[in-house]
């Protein structure tokens, strides 16, 4: 090769390393482990939102949805094994964070604590009502009576009370009614989560919402939305109640932290009673 043809040594250095990251992106790219495979995302129904909320953009929900898919397929390692106080405690962290700002901001009387499961939400509720409405109450109802642990808390005979019973007993709802009756109340439902039993809840509990309170309907995610698909669950039962009760509205702004089981479920009432 003749002088004039030779390669410089700063230009043969950059081809050089311009080959070697090359190489190296090669490798990575084959030997990598793939994204694990999401089940697929079914699409969502459209439920009318709080006018003025932002709307997330379809990459971005593809995004959430593979995560949320994923986050709850792996619930043995995840929600499955949350605990409050050594109680197990399914609920999912954000959602618990919002339930804390929607209670220290309303102060409501009462909070109604549909679905009891070990008692360890109740806790939670009543531990940030001890703080922002000494006097209030939880009531929890359940058709089957886990909270033995619970209930070792003092917190727990000082502010909660435990209905053992269908939340659609008309006994049960009677007992609640009475309790509640001239108080501010809120309302999280989170107990049977098929259609007919959560429209039915719906319909029992919303009267007691006064106007600014929310009833939330937890695991509205569920059926589909975008996990645990195959059947009608509180998804379908919120559609079904906003079509026919203009006094409530589905608060977006609630889903601020975006990953969230209550989609749609944090339904404010923003009329009184007709």
């Amino acid at each position: 090769m003749s002088a004039e043809s030779k390669i410089s040594p700063q230009i043969a250095i950059i081809l050089a390393t311009l080959a070697l990251a090359a190489w190296v992106f090669v490798i990575v790219r084959a030997y990598a482990p793939g994204t694990p495979k999401a089940p697929a995302v079914t699409k969502r129904a459209a439920v009318t939102p709080t006018p003025g909320a932002a709307k997330m953009p379809p990459s971005d929900q593809e995004v959430f949805d593979r995560f949320h898919t994923l986050w709850y397929g792996l619930a043995n390692k995840t929600w499955k094994k949350n605990h409050w106080l050594g109680i197990p405690t399914r609920q999912n962290p954000m959602d618990v964070w919002v339930h804390q700002e929607i209670i220290s901001e309303l102060k409501p009387d009462v909070v109604l604590d549909i679905g009891t499961f070990h008692g360890g939400s109740a806790l939670i509720w009543a531990m940030i009502l001890d703080q922002v409405n000494p006097s209030a109450k939880v009531i929890t109802v359940d058709i089957e009576d886990h909270t033995a642990e619970a209930k070792k808390w003092p917190l727990w005979d000082k502010k909660i009370t435990f209905l053992h019973g269908s939340s659609t007993d008309p006994k049960i709802v009677d007992q609640i009614k009475a309790q509640v009756a001239g108080k501010k109340v809120l309302a999280i439902l989170d107990s049977d989560h098929s259609m007919k039993h959560v429209l039915n809840e719906l319909k029992i509990y919303s009267p007691m919402i006064p106007v600014g309170s929310y009833i939330i309907v937890q695991d509205s995610n569920s059926g589909g939305n975008p996990v645990q698909h195959g059947y009608k669950g509180p998804m379908e039962a919120i559609k079904a109640f906003l079509k026919e009760n203009k006094e409530f509205v589905a608060d977006k702004e609630r889903e601020r932290l975006i990953f969230t089981f209550c989609p749609h479920g944090y339904l404010k009432r923003t009329q009184p009673a007709q």
